[in-house]
């Protein structure tokens, strides 16, 4: 297949669309899973008290990596590609070792195995001193009262153990020591790079977590160094001036100068060797953090109910990290939730609530229930509220709750029907016991129709092979739809490739021979690429985007692409903050439902002779469900920084000029 050339200035019409429209309209959908990695997570734990009151209560020294290690398991929806964990002790004394650090990236097993390594280290100490605290911080890994864990869910790059978080930057000055893991990703690292370079560093590599750990790591020893400075002079020695930089380090200063120039989504985690603690959240909100404190401990994560579950805390003590704010621990024990930058627009991500954090937060599960409603009068509308020949059910597991809600939207649109049909018969004097009960009994048939299989080792090389393997990952329960004569309404959480779709869940719905499939989305569509913490970065791989590319050919409109196109370069030369997205006014020449009727084309497999339909929440919808996460650039375009608006851009630049890769 031709490719386009890079030198698209000098194109006219026919050297721009006839080999693009070749390209791009005849290819089979990317062969890729719909599962997105995405959103890393984080928890801290800061004791309190000492070492012996945890002894004396809970009948351990560790206490702490107990309550780590359930957190990290609460949350391990949000990490499937290894995890790690760093323990610091509280004053130790010089020759002895105060920074414990395990991390793990075994396949599967990471998080168990992870916590084999630590535990196993633990359960080789001589039992006689399990409970001598004073032993245990002189002796023993993992004794100490700061902790923090990760879970690392990797949108690019490989999977090595060097990868997985916690991140050290080692300093014989223990003040110097700086331990660091997060939930991002910044638009704009060449740039914190090369100022880097600049100051004459030489970072091993160029990736978001090096470059961050380097800048903070810079500001720490330049803060070090201003208060030896400033003390210095007033005769204290080397060892009195360590303590009053324990004292008198400003983390809210530090934090305020390293983080100045971030462009992006993040929450990060920072254990410094003597002790102090910080977490950060974006000006934007637009990564979760929470946080509780009480009198023995002070606990912070991505998720809310993982906090609530594991110290077993009622909701409203869980305090929301506020945006542009950290919380900073220091080691004598302080606690405060400061600003380190100016907040900006609130636009924490939606997706959180459609599909990444777990749902057994009490606002997630209630705003999951409402996408689910609000999708209720569509479906109805498209089966022409033929509720006694359509058969209802969702697609497993994550669109379960929404489903739930979409049931109860039927029941409620349902109940408005028989209201009208009841005061109809009697209007027309029909109205007796035998009409009544027919009203009354009527009910939405909901099942559940498809189960997810045991996962498929899909290796074989030959793809025709492969595509027919994934289509087993489903099954159905035969016998429930009635052949040819009930129509099928499935509700998934989000389609953002199409390929599970097609080559799983319409392939084997379609054996059920119904009257039509009706794909409903909780989520509106994925329109562009995501370049905060989600695996979604090349836009070609959108089932939204390629429906859009197809309307063009099909409609004689290519001249739009190469127009785009050369704005997306244009762009390239501005300021980031005068950059805007120029990809949105593609999207207005077609309406949202020509874009789900085509993205319904697409994901129709050629062998079947069912109709299909698609159905996507709308933004609106959206927004209506989920009031305090207004994120939506992935649906609307509409990034909360301004490298947002550069990276889409570049998505469709990498796209026209035919480069699989991401744009940030």
């Amino acid at each position: 297949m031709s490719a386009v050339l890079s030198t698209v200035p000098t194109w006219g019409f026919v050297h721009f669309a006839v080999p693009l429209c070749a390209r791009l309209c005849n290819r089979p959908l990317p062969s890729m899973s719909d599962l997105i990695k995405h959103e890393c997570g984080i928890a801290i734990v800061r004791l309190l008290k000492p070492l012996d009151f945890y002894i004396e209560k809970y009948g351990t020294a560790f206490y702490g990596l107990q309550k780590l290690q359930l957190l990290m398991q609460k949350m391990r929806n949000r990490g499937q590609d290894g995890a790690g964990i760093a323990v610091i002790k509280l004053n130790p004394k010089p020759g002895e070792r105060y920074i414990s650090r395990k991390r793990s990236n075994t396949p599967k097993t990471y998080l168990t195995d992870l916590f084999e390594m630590v535990w196993g280290r633990i359960r080789q100490l001589p039992e006689e001193h399990l409970h001598d605290a004073a032993w245990l911080k002189s002796h023993a890994p993992y004794a100490g009262e700061v902790l923090m864990g990760h879970l690392r869910y990797g949108t690019h790059g490989d999977n090595t153990i060097e990868r997985v978080h916690p991140f050290h930057r080692q300093n014989n000055w223990i003040n110097r020591n700086l331990l660091l893991a997060g939930n991002f990703n910044l638009t704009n690292v060449d740039e914190l790079f090369e100022e880097l370079v600049e100051l004459g560093q030489y970072p091993k590599e160029k990736s978001d977590t090096v470059t961050i750990l380097e800048k903070i790591g810079h500001f720490l020893d330049d803060e070090v160094q201003r208060l030896h400075t400033w003390f210095k002079p007033d005769g204290y020695s080397n060892q009195e001036i360590n303590q009053l930089i324990f004292d008198n380090l400003d983390l809210q200063r530090l934090l305020r100068r390293a983080c100045k120039k971030f462009d992006g989504g993040y929450v990060l985690g920072g254990l410094l060797g003597h002790g102090d603690a910080f977490l950060v959240r974006d000006p934007n909100g637009i990564r979760p953090a929470y946080w509780y404190q009480d009198d023995e401990v002070v606990v912070a994560a991505s998720e809310r109910a993982a906090i609530q579950t594991v110290f077993n805390v009622r909701y409203h003590t869980v305090r929301e990290l506020q945006p542009g704010h950290a919380l900073i621990i220091k080691y004598n024990g302080a606690v405060a939730e400061l600003p380190f930058t100016e907040p900006r627009e609130h636009r924490a991500c939606s997706f959180e609530r459609i599909y990444f954090s777990r749902g057994n937060d009490r606002e997630i599960y209630q705003e999951r229930k409402k996408l689910g409603e609000a999708l209720a009068r569509p479906a109805l509308e498209a089966v022409n509220y033929d509720i006694d020949n359509t058969l209802f059910s969702f697609i497993p597991n994550t669109a379960e709750v929404a489903f739930q809600g979409l049931a109860e939207g039927l029941d409620r649109e349902l109940n408005r029907w028989k209201e009208e049909q009841i005061l109809l018969l009697a209007e027309k004097g029909e109205l007796n016991p035998e009409n009544l009960r027919a009203i009354l009994h009527r009910r939405p048939r909901v099942e559940k129709l498809i189960h997810k299989d045991e996962k498929q080792r899909t290796f074989i090389a030959d793809l025709k092979s492969r595509h027919s393997m994934v289509g087993y990952v489903y099954d159905v329960t035969y016998g429930l739809v009635r052949n040819g004569q009930d129509s099928l309404v499935l509700l998934d959480d989000s389609i953002v490739r199409g390929t599970t779709l097609r080559d799983s869940i319409v392939n084997i719905a379609a054996r059920l021979n119904p009257r039509k499939i009706i794909i409903l989305s909780s989520a509106p569509q994925i329109r562009y690429p995501d370049c905060y913490g989600i695996d979604m970065s090349k836009m070609k791989d959108f089932v939204a985007f390629q429906a859009l590319i197809e309307l063009l050919c099909e409609t004689q409109q290519t001249h739009l692409i190469q127009e785009t196109y050369l704005r997306c370069k244009a762009s390239e030369n501005l300021p980031v903050e005068m950059v805007q997205n120029e990809v949105i006014p593609l999207y207005n020449h077609f309406t949202y439902t020509d874009i789900s009727n085509r993205i319904a084309h697409i994901v129709t497999p050629q062998d079947i002779n069912v109709e299909v339909q698609v159905i996507f929440q709308t933004l609106e919808a959206l927004h209506n469900a989920c009031p305090k996460n207004k994120g939506d650039w992935y649906f609307s375009g509409r990034y909360p920084t301004p490298g947002g608006n550069r990276v889409a851009n570049r998505a469709f630049i990498n796209f026209v000029e035919n480069r699989d890769e991401r744009a940030y």
